[in-house]
């Protein structure tokens, strides 16, 4: 899980302001690092370790030139990813290609070996796109004796790289000269949604991995680029999009779950809505199991509030704000390892003992991974003076590691491998645990758009819907996620 932004401006405009604004706006999809390169007559980079606030200032933004750029901030799913790895790449020849991504490779290693006989430059799995893509780009550019390249051009190097890359990957690119290349992954797993804006400069076009990216840039969300499309936004900024693969549309469910801000649209699913029913869901559920009601609904903050909320409401019972977080404590599941997330949980949340002490208190989360926080957070609200603690989850179950980029754990370390829910429950320390069924899962979020037929739901059932994710190839990407070497491969 990462997030990006790629923008083409009037002749004359500089997009590297618009660019940071946008990576603001998702720097909930990645702590680690950050950066943003743009295109003149050559390349401008800025990129480095640290939040979007950390890595820029005055001085290299005034340096970041030009109406073509991409920005991006990373979340490490293996390993801590060294300086190098900070997106976006770009490559100068024979044709200047700058990327940013989203997303997996999950047979980096095959093509890692491969380009090893040419020159990787970093241990991030981008790389192998940019070489696929630009590889392919030379090629047409070789035969047409080096004429300029059209959208067909274009089109045919998106299909190599489907070809030949495999995993769940949303990707944005730059290419000097020529415009701006937006594209996803066979299946769709990963989101991509594109934008106008028209004033009095011009018109301006983006695309992002949220659509909250293209808000807060005063963008209109257009469209969002389907399983296996690519658009392509050519220098004459004549749009041309193209539907590139046949594969049945799976976006990961974990998104709305999760991931993406509320005020967020995702194939045009809204968040927050997929939340709220999420919520009402879950409530309807704990009815008919015949969980006691609670004196009051408490949201583990942040992305629970929206199904807590109409939790409460569907249950005809108070919703309080129980949990303080501390909002300079970043999320602990987005950081690279366990040390970091144990001392952070420590300092992420405090309790409002007047809205607990002496109550039936329903806690509401989003998901358990590991537990750590769900636990320390149960023996909080019991040390202020809760009756008793029930604990509702809006997802199923975690059980299968993710090899499309999260790191949600390896097998082992789910709390979920394994045991039963009231297992779970003991374990946490809870007196009633409840998770929200699969079926009401997906459908509450299919509500939003019919169209989409199923979602990816690898993470509850184990069942990868690219279908080349072997035992081994699991064990490839959990053996370099505890690798403690220089050049473990860092995926975005």
């Amino acid at each position: 899980m990462c997030g990006f932004i790629g923008i083409f401006g009037p002749e004359g405009s500089h997009v590297a302001g618009e660019i940071y604004e946008g990576l603001l706006a998702v720097q909930h999809r990645g702590q680690d690092a950050a950066g943003i390169t743009t295109f003149t007559d050559a390349f401008h980079v800025k990129k480095g370790r640290g939040l979007v606030i950390e890595v820029f200032n005055e001085r290299n933004m005034a340096r970041l030139q030009g109406n073509l750029g991409v920005g991006h901030v990373r979340y490490p799913t293996v390993g801590a990813g060294d300086d190098e790895d900070a997106q976006p790449f770009h490559h100068t020849y024979p044709i200047g290609v700058s990327m940013a991504h989203n997303g997996n490779v999950t047979n980096f290693a095959e093509l890692n070996d491969h380009l090893s006989n040419t020159r990787p430059n970093s241990s991030c799995d981008l790389e192998v796109i940019l070489w696929v893509l630009q590889d392919a780009l030379s090629e047409r550019l070789r035969a047409s004796a080096g004429a300029h390249l059209d959208a067909d051009d274009v089109f045919h190097a998106v299909t190599q790289v489907y070809e030949k890359v495999k995993g769940a990957y949303s990707v944005v690119a730059t290419i000097a000269d020529h415009g701006l290349l937006a594209f996803r992954d066979p299946f769709g797993i990963k989101p991509i949604c594109f934008g106008e804006r028209t004033n009095a400069e011009g018109t301006s076009y983006a695309c992002a991995s949220e659509s909250v990216v293209l808000d807060v840039n005063g963008y209109d969300r257009t469209l969002d680029i389907g399983p296996g499309e690519a658009v392509f936004v050519d220098q004459d900024r004549i749009i041309h999009r193209r539907s590139l693969g046949d594969q049945p549309h799976r976006p990961c469910i974990f998104e709305w779950v999760y991931f993406a801000r509320p005020d967020s649209f995702l194939d045009d699913v809204s968040v927050y809505k997929t939340r709220r029913r999420f919520g009402q869901a879950l409530a309807r559920q704990w009815k008919e199991s015949g969980s006691p009601i609670p004196d009051v609904v408490v949201p583990i903050p942040d992305s629970a509030r929206d199904a807590a909320l109409a939790m409460a409401l569907e249950l005809d019972v108070p919703y309080r704000e129980g949990l303080v977080k501390n909002r300079y404590i970043g999320r602990t599941f987005i950081m690279p390892n366990q040390a970091s997330r144990q001392s952070s949980i420590r300092r992420k949340m405090n309790p409002i003992k007047l809205e607990l002490e002496g109550k039936n208190v329903l806690l509401v989360d989003d998901s358990i991974v590991r537990g750590n926080t769900s636990r320390r957070i149960v023996k909080m609200v019991r040390e202020a003076g809760a009756l008793s603690v029930c604990f509702a989850v809006t997802s199923p179950p975690l059980v299968a590691p993710c090899p499309y980029g999260i790191d949600m754990a390896s097998k082992t370390e789910f709390i979920a491998d394994n045991r039963s829910v009231e297992d779970i429950a003991n374990s946490l320390g809870v007196d009633r645990l409840l998770y929200l069924d699969r079926d009401a899962m997906n459908e509450a979020a299919r509500v939003g758009n019919t169209a989409i037929e199923a979602f990816c739901n690898a993470c509850f059932t184990g069942d990868y819907p690219t279908g080349d994710i072997s035992i081994e190839r699991l064990q490839y990407i959990e053996e370099e996620r505890h690798s403690h070497g220089d050049k473990a491969p860092t995926f975005g």
